[in-house]
């Protein structure tokens, strides 16, 4: 029992020194002068997440590219995206034969200075070395890549035995040594496509909401026209003496009564809209293993005013080591990052987060109704988001919302 156990202890160490040397480029890109404000650092702290087991291959390329094209064509932005062309993504050493997957998609990386380069892998694997001597060569001198992969490069180089041809989310892994390497890959796009649907499914929820607003707009204009019009043939009606002036109020009043019954039935409309927006993103079978996914929204953390409101991981294990921030997606992002990192949880709570994240992006907004919709998607709904005590939402929070609501009622 003892051997066994410092057995697991040294595999459990082995695969933790992994990953911090596979997040070796975060730091690199986060630094990187150029771009918009706070862009570097979002980059990079999505960064993290493409270099997951779980992640596409080819994700890492495409985030390289993103560097670039966002950060601009400074020497520390090439630096920093030649560090993700070549940084080691990690591996599970205890599923699918440990598989090694590398993008095979010949369009990837698209930014010139990034073609012909080779990534790292797992030394477990590359025991003589050769895939990390190629890709520090291939760093400093870039390959030739007209119309080739890094699967390609790495294959024409005798060493496609290695790793296995990953394509992008969606499309078909081939080639490699690893038997289970298909089977990994299949899972891998099995879960990006479970993202892609329920960010579908938002999007969807985003244009059903912005269309019953503007059902409800439609609809108190026609009232307040049909109300205007009444109006006017009443008074028409009073200045030449109709003797049906009574009447002809009556049906004013009752056409009153039909435009009010009409604006609570839009109004209704609105609110189902704006729930399907924040619908529970769990499908069954979701553990969280040993962590609450949950965010506060507060003043006051980190040293702050307290009228600064900022986000923060309510779950001191899924927090580690992330402060707190004025960006919700930064905190989602690392949140569901975590889940995968420290808390086990397994793949179906993983893709709850990832759809709950997505919904907080495509709100856009930073207040508490940003950390409910986070909270009440993953089944927390009423979480205490200000914890700390204080006010539980930016002042304006609540006015702001109202004059939207205005707006569409306009």
């Amino acid at each position: 029992m003892v051997s066994k156990a410092l057995l697991i202890a040294a595999v459990i160490a082995y695969v933790e020194a992994r990953f911090g040397q596979e997040q070796i480029p975060i730091q690199a890109i986060s630094q990187v002068q150029g771009g918009d404000a706070g862009a570097a650092a979002t980059i990079a702290g999505a960064a993290i997440s493409d270099l997951l087991g779980a992640a596409n291959a080819c994700d890492k390329l495409v985030t390289a590219d993103k560097i670039v094209a966002d950060l601009g064509g400074g020497a520390d932005a090439i630096a920093a995206a030649i560090g993700m062309v070549t940084a080691e993504k990690n591996t599970n050493p205890f599923a699918n034969g440990n598989v090694q997957n590398v993008c095979g998609d010949p369009t990837l990386p698209a930014t010139a200075e990034l073609r012909g380069i080779t990534p790292l892998i797992d030394p477990a694997v590359d025991v003589n070395g050769d895939v990390a001597a190629l890709s520090a060569s291939s760093a400093a001198s870039p390959l030739a890549a007209d119309g080739l992969s890094i699967f390609d490069l790495l294959d024409q180089a005798g060493l496609g035995d290695l790793v296995v041809a990953q394509q992008p989310a969606g499309g078909a892994a081939a080639g490699g040594a690893a038997a289970g390497g298909a089977a990994g890959n299949a899972n891998n796009n099995q879960n990006q496509n479970a993202n892609d649907q329920n960010a579908n499914d938002d999007a969807n929820a985003d244009d059903q909401a912005a269309a019953d607003d503007a059902a409800a707009c439609d609809a108190q204009n026609a009232d307040d026209a049909n109300a205007d019009d009444a109006q006017n043939a009443n008074d028409n009606q009073a200045a030449a003496g109709d003797n049906n002036q009574q009447g002809a109020n009556n049906q004013t009043a009752a056409g009153n009564d039909q435009a009010a019954a009409g604006d609570n039935q839009a109004a209704a409309g609105g609110a189902d809209a704006v729930a399907g927006a924040g619908a529970s993103t769990l499908t069954g079978g979701e553990d969280f293993g040993q962590c609450t996914p949950t965010i506060t929204f507060q003043g006051g953390e980190g040293n702050r005013p307290p009228t600064e409101f900022t986000f923060q991981i309510a779950d001191p294990l899924a927090r580690g080591g992330q402060g707190e921030a004025l960006n919700p997606n930064i905190i989602t992002n690392a949140l569901c990052n975590q889940l995968t990192n420290v808390c086990g949880a397994n793949d179906a709570a993983i893709t709850a987060c990832e759809a709950a994240k997505a919904q907080v992006e495509a709100a856009g907004t930073r207040n508490k109704s940003t950390a409910d919709l986070f909270n009440t998607a993953l089944g927390f709904e009423g979480f205490v988001t200000n914890p700390a005590g204080g006010p539980d939402d930016v002042p304006a929070a609540g006015a702001a919302a109202n004059k939207v609501r205005r707006s569409f009622r306009a």
